[in-house]
């Protein structure tokens, strides 16, 4: 069958199970837009191109397939470079694809020409320069399945608008082809198993250490089986939220710069730290300090990073591999020599941390906290819906007090930190999990940043409810400013106000509100969380609240800063 490049890049895209992509339209892709409206392949048009890009990264971290973004070239693709740039640093699957000049135009100063290799070289899992119309086929599935194998990542593909309209053969390749090229499935011998449970026997205080590698269905089937025989206490990163249940009487919650007290503290009394899809980031494993007084075993799929964790911290026990393959053989070993552990007093200890040393805020304020606002809302949102946040003090406190009970149901930038996140990664959400209702937790300062996206979800009447803590200030930081700066704040507050609920009442949203007193926030949240279709809550909030815990940058987690209002619970 023969085909031009455009349709050969469309039926690939099918072939591979791709019913809508993200996107925004241009003449350098305009035959491949055309081909996908033709082919019925759904096309969500965002406000701008970052957006789209966050959007088909939000597809992939809430769902089970790749998300898609097609965009033109120019200014059109490295537009996408921050959020190419965000999903690589948190390993997020993600294929991007953008027109480029004809072959002829690379290398000159023709109209909208980049070169895409050279601006996305260090921030992608790859990037390649389509060279014939020949290859689109076998580069697109490819790509797909590369940017899923091993540590996950984004690909972006450049294609020439020539090539689009060339013609080829069409071959049909299937996708299990290119699977079985990246198929390399490590086991553990019965010697590494035996070597890994005589560590955990000899601990009398072990931790897990749980992170966004374990977030697929297979690898928190496989931790939740091991740890269902030894309720070994455990702490999260970010990214790690739901790979365990938060609900759990052993989770600890998240661990790190604004980790929970109880996560903090146990962390210092461990004697055996058994990480599991960690990149050890600096907000969170630094701060133990490399006199880490434990044994470390340490489980990953990064090559580089375990290979990097072997020379700094000197681990008992490493594996480069697949969480789930790793932890479904040490579960069958352990289970087959029946091996139990003598850790009652540990997990006893651990939970007692965690009941004495709850979270808290300033009950007292007259002005709404955004913590208030959180807490209340965490009693309201329905089971298994999907949060998404900015980044900021917001998603801090929503990372402390919601909690989740599956892997891929709290979306939010991690290693990147990324403003202007929150909302197209929920629409990603919204299209990947048509069934789940879809939160946004967002601040003014980060909503502001892809504020467009409000008009995509106006317009095409997607059920996406924002929370929108407004305190008119970059909050997290105006806190450093306040705490590093003499209380200078240079560049963190608004001027004017800005009604966002009007914006969101002009753009078509069956629910908007503004809630500046404290005695209207319950009944607008019933509203908010019950309203069908989309729905935006405004709540103003105090420009002066900080975060607590906090382990300022420098110090160790026996320098934890747990702030004037957490205090230890005396149920005497």
């Amino acid at each position: 069958m023969v085909f031009n490049g455009a349709e050969i890049l469309v039926r690939s895209l099918k072939d591979l199970g791709v019913k809508q992509i993200f996107g925004y339209t241009g003449a350098a892709i305009l035959p491949v837009m055309d081909e996908l409206a033709k082919q019925g392949v759904k096309i969500i048009v965002n406000a701008n191109e970052q957006s789209a890009a966050f959007s088909a990264a939000g597809f992939s971290r809430s769902g089970t397939s790749v998300g898609v973004a097609i965009v033109t070239s120019g200014p059109a693709i490295t537009n996408t470079l921050t959020a190419v740039a965000d999903a690589y640093a948190d390993s997020i699957p993600m294929i991007v694809i953008a027109g480029q000049v004809p072959e002829h135009k690379l290398g000159t100063d023709s109209f909208q020409h980049i070169d895409v290799s050279r601006v996305f070289g260090a921030t992608a899992k790859k990037v390649i320069l389509i060279n014939s119309v020949d290859e689109i086929e076998t580069v697109v599935k490819d790509a797909y399945v590369y940017a899923q194998s091993g540590k996950p990542g984004p690909v972006v593909l450049d294609m020439p608008i020539n090539l689009q309209k060339e013609s080829s053969n069409y071959r049909e390749l299937s996708k299990q082809f290119f699977e079985d090229v990246y198929h390399d499935e490590k086991h553990l011998s019965p010697v590494q198993c035996e070597q890994f449970f005589s560590l955990l026997k000899a601990a009398k205080r072990p931790l897990l250490y749980l992170g966004g590698g374990l977030s697929s269905d297979a690898s928190t089937a496989a931790l939740r089986r091991f740890n269902q025989r030894y309720r070994i206490p455990s702490v999260n990163t970010l990214l790690g939220k739901g790979v365990i249940d938060e609900y759990a009487s052993e989770s600890m919650g998240m661990l790190g710069m604004y980790g929970t007290p109880a996560a903090n503290m146990v962390i210092q009394e461990n004697d055996f730290f058994f990480a599991i899809g960690v990149r050890w980031d600096d907000r969170v494993a630094e701060k133990v300090g490399f006199a880490i007084d434990a044994k470390i075993a340490y489980v990953d799929i990064n090559t580089v990073k375990v290979r990097q964790i072997r020379e700094e911290r000197f681990p008992e026990f490493s594996v480069i591999g697949d969480a789930a393959g790793i932890l479904n053989e040490l579960a069958a070993y352990g289970e087959e020599h029946d091996i139990t552990l003598d850790i009652d007093g540990w997990r006893d200890e651990c939970i007692a941390t965690k009941n004495s040393w709850p979270l808290d805020y300033n009950r007292g304020a007259a002005a709404l906290q955004q913590a208030e606002v959180i807490e209340l809302l965490s009693t309201r949102l329905p089971e298994d819906c999907i949060i998404s946040t900015g980044v900021g003090n917001h998603q801090m406190l929503s990372a402390q007090y919601l909690k989740m009970r599956r892997p891929r149901r709290f979306l939010t930038s991690g290693s990147f930190g990324t403003m202007g996140f929150g909302l197209p990664s929920a629409i990603g959400a919204c299209i990947a999990n048509p069934e789940a209702s879809v939160f946004v937790i967002d601040g003014d300062g980060s909503m502001r940043m892809n504020m467009g996206e409000l008009h995509t979800v106006g317009t095409l009447e997607l059920p996406v409810k924002i929370l929108l803590l407004n305190n008119h200030s970059d909050g997290m930081v105006r806190n450093l400013e306040n705490a590093q700066y003499e209380g200078r704040h240079s560049a963190t507050e608004r001027q004017k106000d800005v009604n966002f609920s009007r914006i969101a009442h002009e753009l078509g949203f069956s629910f908007s509100r503004r809630v500046t007193e404290r005695s209207a926030l319950q009944e607008a949240l019933e509203q908010f969380v019950s309203t069908e279709g989309n729905a935006l809550l405004e709540v103003i909030t105090d420009i002066e609240e900080a975060v607590y815990p906090i382990v300022p940058a420098g110090s160790s987690y026996k320098g934890m800063n747990l702030g004037p209002y957490i205090k230890k619970r005396n149920d005497d």
